[in-house]
């Protein structure tokens, strides 16, 4: 009976998964037709009038190629007031009102998040345009694209330590400022994650984005399997710590350079992470402190991972420890979290003093 009621549950799973495919499918077929009345051309004009604060002057907009494409939007590289910039372009299918409401309100609401964020972990908002059934937006170009696509051109187990560290210091302090401002992501992923041409971090894509005060439970949600904390998998209220769940999953893709469950579908990931507490396999080479930090980042007890000020004064005497001694991550063991960080301290301190000595 055991085994009968898991194979309902991930049948339930590849159903909406299924359900998922073939509305993109079709919206993708829509979406291609409503486009082109509002794209002149490549390199050519948006029609459309500001109405908001936030509205794009579109007589300065010139739209180039497009370099992704995401569920219902695809991303130009453009030029705006002289400015190298990325146009969000997200469509309404003519013959969903319900999705197309939906993703008006996700636009609304991105929107209305980026405005008011401005931070260097952060994609800088530009300025957008309302004009149903095509809305825009118009964010900063970072040139080193997404942080998957750097990943995926690196060998498996290969980015050095220290740049692991730089990264995801510069996530976490994004995160951080997010969610001091009572924000919750919801789709932290490689895949929103840019580089700029320094190689510093920022977080992208707030189209599922809510206040923490707003997000409810997860039903109807439409993130990431592969990344999504279980309580939002088994549409759960939830909390910005499924956020520090992302993270945790992130953190373990910056050491792998691998995709999280890629011998699994999205699926199948989700019945594995919500009913079988699976994770990703840590590598044999992972650094003891790291896999500590990853195991509490990605704990099943959302009251058990810690919170991203915590991650980002953990990472930070990592960092330090690191750039005085390389043979710091084989050399100590973390102890107790609580305890954690005096203990990094007090070995940076000592090694201070023997390099005075």
């Amino acid at each position: 009976m055991k085994n009968l009621r898991w194979f309902k549950q991930i049948s339930n799973f590849s159903n909406r998964g299924e359900i998922r495919r073939r509305r993109n499918e079709e919206e993708s077929k829509r979406g291609s037709v409503s486009w082109s009345k509002y794209l002149v051309s490549s390199g050519g004009e948006i029609k459309g009038e500001g109405e908001e604060e936030w509205s794009a002057d579109m007589s300065q907009l010139l739209i180039g190629n497009k370099f992704a494409s995401g569920r219902h939007s695809r991303i130009y590289k453009g030029i705006y007031k002289q400015t190298e910039v990325a146009i969000k372009l997200i469509s309404q299918p003519e013959e969903d009102q319900n999705l197309a409401n939906l993703l008006e309100n996700q636009f609304n609401s991105e929107v209305t998040l980026l405005f008011r964020l401005q931070h260097p972990n952060i994609v800088t908002f530009v300025a957008a345009c309302k004009k149903p059934p095509v809305f825009c937006i118009i964010m900063e170009y970072l040139a080193g694209g997404s942080l998957k696509k750097y990943l995926h051109q690196q060998e498996p187990h290969s980015v050095p330590l220290d740049l692991v560290l730089k990264f995801a210091l510069d996530i976490a302090r994004g995160m951080h400022y997010l969610h001091n401002q009572g924000i919750l992501h919801r789709d932290l992923k490689s895949e929103n994650l840019l580089l700029g041409e320094d190689m510093c971090v920022k977080v992208a894509d707030f189209g599922i984005s809510c206040l923490e005060s707003q997000c409810g439970s997860g039903k109807g949600f439409t993130g990431t399997y592969r990344w999504m904390a279980p309580e939002m998998i088994k549409d759960k209220h939830h909390t910005k710590k499924v956020d520090v769940y992302s993270f945790g999953i992130v953190l373990w893709e910056l050491l792998t350079a691998l995709t999280p469950f890629q011998d699994m579908t999205p699926e199948q990931a989700a019945f594995a992470v919500s009913r079988k507490n699976a994770r990703p396999p840590l590598p044999t080479a992972c650094p003891v402190k790291l896999s500590h930090l990853i195991n509490r980042c990605w704990s099943s007890n959302p009251d058990k991972r810690p919170y991203f000020d915590e991650i980002i004064s953990i990472l930070e005497n990592y960092s330090e420890a690191f750039e005085q001694d390389p043979t710091f991550f084989s050399s100590y063991k973390p102890t107790e979290h609580r305890t954690l960080v005096k203990s990094i301290t007090r070995c940076i301190s000592v090694h201070k003093s023997a390099l005075k000595a």
